[in-house]
């Protein structure tokens, strides 16, 4: 598994803007095809296999899809927490309950109608999933830059907690290298419809 994206200008700005415009070229149809490949793999991941809780999230546009494997993790009984975005960009969570209790919500998100669980809820999560734009090959992950999961790892680092941190990508998303910053966190693993990447755990 190896990616073709690279720093436009050498700055995370600039391969945001890659990154983006190239997800802006897939169709719906590209998205669904590559989404029941990345659940599949996703699925057969030990840590998401044994985990109890999972924090995940709702994809939405070209994002790499996640609502096939939401349904399936809660199908085997795998409690799913989703996040709401608060004023502030931290993220409360909330109970999955099905595609039916999806709300839209600010930024073009969608995210779950229930009872809200406080934003420490992820730390009690045995995996987590987490959105991204790229991850390079020291386990490094760009987000979009709104730093909400920036935050979200810091909990967890706060807390003490470690659960398998997992990125799902396209991919060409898998890069080189992405600029380092001192709040970055590498994740444990990436998977992409083309296979999976481990970054230091087993």
């Amino acid at each position: 598994m190896s990616g073709s994206a690279h720093l436009p200008d050498g700055t995370k700005a600039g391969l945001r803007r890659a990154l983006l415009a190239a997800r802006a070229t897939l169709t719906s149809d590209d998205v669904r095809e590559r989404e029941a490949e990345l659940a599949r793999r996703a699925l057969a991941l030990p840590e998401l296999a044994r985990a109890r809780t999972v924090a995940a999230y709702v994809s939405v546009g070209t994002e790499p899809g996640t609502r096939a494997l939401l349904d399936a993790l809660r199908a085997r009984g795998t409690r799913v927490l989703l996040p709401v975005l608060l004023p502030d960009n931290d993220l409360d969570w909330a109970p999955y309950r099905g595609a039916g209790h999806l709300v839209r919500a600010a930024k073009g998100l969608l995210e779950p109608d229930g009872e809200r669980l406080g934003p420490q809820a992820v730390t009690r999560a045995d995996a987590v999933l987490l959105p991204g734009l790229a991850v390079d090959e020291r386990g490094l992950r760009l987000g979009r830059g709104g730093g909400s999961y920036d935050r979200v790892l810091a909990r967890l680092d706060r807390a003490g907690a470690d659960p398998a941190r997992v990125v799902l990508l396209y991919d060409d998303e898998v890069v080189a290298q992405v600029p380092m910053e001192p709040h970055d966190h590498p994740v444990h693993a990436v998977v992409t419809p083309g296979g999976v990447r481990r970054f230091g755990r087993p």
